[in-house]
């Protein structure tokens, strides 16, 4: 007998479907952007109990959260990343590195990416 998995229902509102699309299509624009970079991506949409990390990313021995907002402007996607947001992150983000072999090596920063229309996007590195 296979186990069950808990499959999230689509939201019903077409708004928050639209939304929801425009947020995960922002995550792959910022991943492509990364790797550009020369990050590997190490995981992306990583849930936890505590959260959820939009992109963990490597290059070398550096670590970065990275949190993707698709907003109209670098400010407006700044502000969207609230206190409690950079909690969760952070927490989501001690437990991927706590299964990481190379933990003790590894330093860790948390970063936003801000998806703008019709640029490319803006990379905040030690953005909290």
């Amino acid at each position: 007998m296979k186990p069950q998995t808990k499959r999230r229902k689509p939201p019903s509102d077409p708004s928050r479907q639209r939304a929801e699309r425009r947020g995960r299509w922002a995550e792959y624009v910022a991943a492509a952007y990364l790797m550009l970079k020369g990050y590997r991506i190490a995981a992306l949409r990583y849930k936890t109990r505590a959260g959820e990390v939009d992109l963990i990313v490597r290059r070398g021995d550096l670590v970065v959260l990275v949190e993707v907002k698709a907003r109209a402007s670098e400010a407006a996607a700044i502000d969207a990343v609230s206190g409690d947001s950079q909690r969760r992150i952070r927490a989501s983000g001690d437990f991927w590195l706590a299964r990481q072999p190379d933990a003790t090596r590894l330093s860790i920063r948390c970063d936003i990416i801000a998806v703008l229309p019709w640029r490319l996007p803006r990379h905040f590195k030690g953005a909290f």
